[in-house]
């Protein structure tokens, strides 16, 4: 597999975007999904890189998620914005990896990717609450690169 084309359905696809809309249906906070073939060399810079040129960095509260994944490379990286980073507990973000990486390694890629989703939404809405004020600063489309 080595277009991102291939690596999800456009039926998986809009299962995704529905599960960044429910989880993000109860907080302030945003995630996106961004696929690319490759992260030409390290994985957690091309995240920061990519979380900055689809400016994750200016939410109000700085409770952005991005889950990035490198196609190609086999490789993923869940990056979380100062805000969230603060409050969640020191393993979380390896505990979200970790189940989604059990069902990447199932080639369940959308199953995967819903996990990582619904359960950085579950921390964003026990931090950041969803108040009448809140606006979604940051579409909810899987974005490509």
């Amino acid at each position: 597999m080595s277009k991102i084309e291939d690596f999800l359905t456009t039926k998986e696809e809009q299962e995704i975007v529905d599960a960044i809309r429910v989880a993000e249906l109860n907080t302030s906070g945003e995630i996106r999904v961004h696929l690319e073939k490759t992260s030409n060399g390290d994985a957690t810079n091309r995240a920061l890189e990519v979380f900055h040129l689809l400016k994750m960095d200016n939410t109000k509260l700085q409770n952005a998620v991005l889950i990035y994944v490198a196609v190609e490379d086999k490789t993923f990286v869940i990056y979380g914005d100062e805000g969230i980073n603060r409050v969640v507990s020191k393993d979380f973000w390896d505990s979200t990896k970790n189940v989604m990486q059990s069902h990447f390694k199932l080639g369940q890629y959308k199953q995967g990717l819903v996990e990582g989703i619904l359960k950085s939404g579950e921390q964003l809405k026990k931090y950041f609450p969803y108040s009448d004020l809140d606006t979604n600063e940051l579409t909810n489309e899987i974005s490509k690169g």
